[in-house]
């Protein structure tokens, strides 16, 4: 039996789930821990509860819905496009509130037009909040990593940098952090003294000598029978770590990043900023930008007021997986995120299917859906 109760607009909202073509479906609460671990994100893997099965396998408490879901749709080998709704309790520790609640939301799967189905989750997911909260305004937040993505790639990252980048997309701190990083490489030193030695003979300027110093070393000291790693690999990430530490950019390439990431501008002005930018920056990201006009443009056929929306260029959400759209949902004068989405592009092979599946989604929040309601958050 669950520990909290279902809000009384639960079965209004999975009716409108349903007049939206979507297909009700459900997940163990029990689910296995690996996906969530790999790839839902560093901020999610902490706040996950854990267990094991009497056989040793690492399982969770279900902490959210989309690897579930995708899960079970790879396990059925049901077809695609398919739109999948849910409606049930997740766990996972949080800063407010309380560690069980409930979530509802929306999966599109193998929707070929892309920019169509980023808008339609945009607005399906504002048509259901303002069904739970009529006469109320929202304030969307929406970024794009793929844009992101492509800027980092333009700008000639050794690809170490790029993925790193790219893995800080959406926390700021983290970003910060990086850039700083990258306008002054580590000092000499910081590797120790026995990677200093290997410098010093040479021995890290080629990766398969490198390897092969290393395997023989490994072989004489015993430690190649317990090592989970091989030479190989360990002269490939040395030489991996070593580049990046000290790979320093050009003042002008630190400037470029850091003017991208200041970006913030009401979303009809976000094409045009986006393709001044990149002019400006002499940056070849055209097909990226097609991608953001193409979605600008499905986002008004869908009905969705440009007016409601926030373009920020560094916004991300806390999971690893999104790879395109991103964005969240407020109530006009109430901070609390009451809803959230993205695109997630790669999740699915990742998973296991065995073809390429488009994806894009949103949650609910519903406790704090119920406590914008009793509050009566003004317009």
């Amino acid at each position: 039996m669950p520990l909290i109760n279902l809000p009384a607009f639960a079965p209004d909202m999975l009716a409108e789930f349903a007049s939206l073509g979507t297909e009700r479906v459900d997940t163990p609460v029990i689910q296995p821990a690996e996906p969530f671990l790999d790839m839902a994100g560093e901020d999610l893997r902490r706040r996950i509860f854990m267990t094991e099965s009497e056989t040793g396998q690492s399982l969770c408490l279900r902490p959210e819905f989309t690897i579930p879901v995708c899960l079970r749709h790879i396990e059925t080998a049901t077809g695609t496009p398919r739109r999948y709704a849910y409606l049930g309790e997740v766990f996972r520790q949080r800063r407010e509130g309380a560690n069980e609640f409930y979530q509802a939301g929306i999966e599109d799967l193998g929707e070929g037009d892309v920019a169509r189905a980023d808008a339609r989750a945009v607005h399906d997911a504002l048509i259901v909040l303002g069904n739970r909260l009529p006469g109320r305004r929202f304030n969307v937040v929406l970024g794009d990593q793929s844009v992101f993505e492509a800027v980092v790639a333009a700008c000639g990252l050794p690809s170490g940098w790029q993925k790193r980048l790219i893995h800080a997309f959406g926390n700021q701190d983290r970003l910060r952090k990086l850039l700083a990083e990258l306008s002054q490489p580590a000092a000499k030193g910081v590797f120790g003294p026995e990677v200093e030695r290997l410098a010093s003979l040479g021995l890290l300027e080629e990766e398969a000598t490198l390897a092969r110093h290393l395997d023989e070393t490994m072989q004489a000291t015993g430690y190649s029978t317990n090592a989970s790693r091989s030479p190989v690999d360990i002269a490939r990430r040395l030489r991996e770590k070593m580049t990046l530490a000290s790979t320093r950019l050009d003042a002008g390439t630190l400037d470029t990043l850091r003017a991208f990431l200041a970006i913030e501008t009401p979303f009809a002005d976000a094409p045009k900023a986006l393709f001044d930018f990149a002019r400006t920056a002499g940056l070849a990201i055209d097909e990226a930008l097609s991608r953001f006009d193409a979605r600008a443009k499905a986002l008004v056929e869908a009905g969705v007021d440009p007016a409601s929306i926030t373009y920020r260029s560094a916004f991300g959400r806390p999971l690893d997986y999104y790879t395109g759209l991103v964005f969240e949902i407020t109530a006009n004068g109430n901070p609390a995120v009451l809803a959230g989405g993205g695109r997630f592009d790669r999740l699915m092979t990742l998973l296991g299917a065995t073809t390429r599946i488009p994806a894009v989604g949103f949650s609910l929040w519903l406790d704090r859906i119920e406590q914008a309601i009793s509050e009566g958050v003004s317009a």
